[in-house]
């Protein structure tokens, strides 16, 4: 990652949820393009909250607004709108897994290259950018921000090829990575998803506008309907109310982000063609099969641990309730002002409802454990409530090893099931019992079948560290040293 002093900042809010990747929306032949674009990034917005941005076309010039902080706040006025003019526009969310927060380095990002202009949406993360970005340094480029994402338009601006999808396909070439692009010309809207697809991208349509997008729940709020799913490894050109399809890749066998099924996807999305709550109740389902126990109660850790603890539920026939209320007011820009503030943690965003869990033993679902230091608090809050026994419930397998591919999370040293067995965690949250869903019933949950051995149908390396991708700039161990000249303050 670019800036890793980026990171320790936000730890002291709150790292034990894995972070989502960002969210890109695109509109093609519509009069009021950059209003859908801005309602689509609204649909979007549990997949980044940092910053927004749209850039819009209008046959002539292109206009961009960029603004930190969420959607609502910037994009809902008819003033901001008006600014947007054009039938066709690109939105980003930003949540950031590589650069520093600043203006410069939200999406889209506009350059003018010889051909004309180009904006670009990324989600995702180039595992080799620190590389490439270092060898374009030193043939003169210049960066204005410090996202991976410039590396790719500095690399479409260098190729030497005539048509402008022949020079997308040759920087497409040159990077490494999980990532999908929506991209805009004067000509052309383009999406794109690299070989294995492990970032998600779709297509719909609104009468003769064609529409591209992060999740279909960003369709379903512009009245849209879905189409398809990009393919990974696909690159397709919306140019003149038609649809074309470019396959320059090697075929590989797909290896969409498991935890796009699991936590990321909007539990409305739909994820081939079956709505990710519903996958999400299938987890919980198989937990229960697999880890059943005695207990008067489950309770879900709100709101991601719902959809598994009602699957658990039904399956183990034990009663749900809502043992934990969750705070829907409290963003991540909450401000903790001192350590003993900061130590009360957990209740800033949660609290258990006392008469509920008294007296009872508790089955405690969540999605994942990360660090364990939200379970942990919960954990206690479950017990001085009067709770007799907390067992917790994981609706995933351990999460051992880092992403590389646009997620932001801990490092390795961090993950709590990185180092510790089951009973050293079980000891350092101070449950009951602790147990999660193995990789066996994951795959029976998500697909009906288990885990061929030969070949994991996902990007499961979050359990297993069997990366689908080299992380070039890891390996090679390219990290702050080259990256001084990145770590200056914005002047945006």
């Amino acid at each position: 990652m670019i800036l890793l002093i980026q990171k320790k900042k936000l730890k002291k809010f709150d790292l034990d949820k894995l972070r989502e990747e960002c969210g890109i929306f695109g509109v093609s032949n519509h009069p009021d393009a950059s209003a859908l674009v801005a309602l689509g990034l609204h649909a979007l917005q549990h997949r980044g909250q940092e910053g927004c941005g749209i850039v819009s076309f209008d046959g002539k010039n292109y206009h961009s607004e960029k603004r930190q902080g969420l959607v609502g706040d910037h994009f809902t006025n008819l003033e901001t709108l008006k600014k947007l003019p054009g039938n066709v526009a690109i939105g980003h969310n930003r949540y950031s897994t590589t650069g520093e927060t600043s203006l410069r380095n939200i999406q889209p990002f506009f350059a003018d290259l010889h051909l004309g202009g180009l904006s670009v949406a990324h989600n995702g993360n180039l595992t080799n950018a620190l590389i490439l970005r270092e060898a374009l340094v030193k043939e003169g480029a210049i960066f204005r921000t410090t996202s991976d994402t410039e590396t790719i338009v500095q690399l479409i601006a260098k190729s030497k090829r005539e048509k402008f999808v022949d020079k997308l396909i040759d920087a497409l070439f040159q990077i490494q990575g999980g990532y999908s692009l929506i991209l805009m010309t004067n000509k052309k809207l383009i999406g794109v998803k690299e070989p294995f697809g492990i970032r998600p991208l779709v297509i719909g349509k609104l009468k003769s506008s064609y529409i591209l997008a992060s999740e279909t729940c960003a369709l379903d709020i512009v009245g849209a309907t879905y189409v398809r799913d990009v393919e990974n490894g696909e690159i397709v050109i919306i140019e003149n109310n038609t649809i074309r399809s470019v396959k320059p890749f090697l075929k590989q066998k797909a290896r969409p982000c498991v935890f796009e099924y699991i936590y990321f996807a909007r539990p409305d999305s739909l994820i081939n063609k079956k709505c990710a709550y519903e996958y999400r109740k299938e987890l919980g389902s198989e937990l229960a099969k697999e880890t059943d126990v005695k207990a008067d109660l489950v309770v879900p850790v709100p709101d991601s641990g719902v959809p598994a603890a009602l699957g658990y539920a039904e399956q183990s026939k034990k009663k749900f309730d809502l043992g934990l209320i969750r705070n829907h007011y409290v963003g991540r820009t909450f401000i903790e002002p001192t350590q003993s503030i900061r130590s009360l943690g957990v209740k800033l965003k949660l609290n258990s409802t006392k008469t509920t869990v008294k007296n009872k033993s508790v089955i405690l679902i969540d999605d994942s454990l990360v660090r364990g230091t939200t379970c942990l608090k919960i954990v206690k809050m479950l017990f001085e409530s009067g709770a007799k026994e907390v067992h917790v419930r994981i609706a995933c397998p351990e999460i051992k090893y880092p992403d590389f591919y646009g997620v932001d999370m801990p490092t390795k040293e961090e993950l709590l099931a990185h180092s510790r067995d089951n009973n050293e965690m079980c000891e350092y949250i101070n449950a009951t019992s602790l147990k999660f869903l193995s990789l066996r019933g994951l795959y029976r949950a998500l697909l009906n079948k288990e885990r061929n051995n030969n070949y994991p149908q996902f990007s499961d390396h979050y359990f297993t560290g069997d990366y689908p991708i080299k992380p070039i700039d890891r390996v090679e161990g390219i990290k702050i040293k080259q990256l001084s000249l990145l770590s200056g303050k914005s002047n945006s």
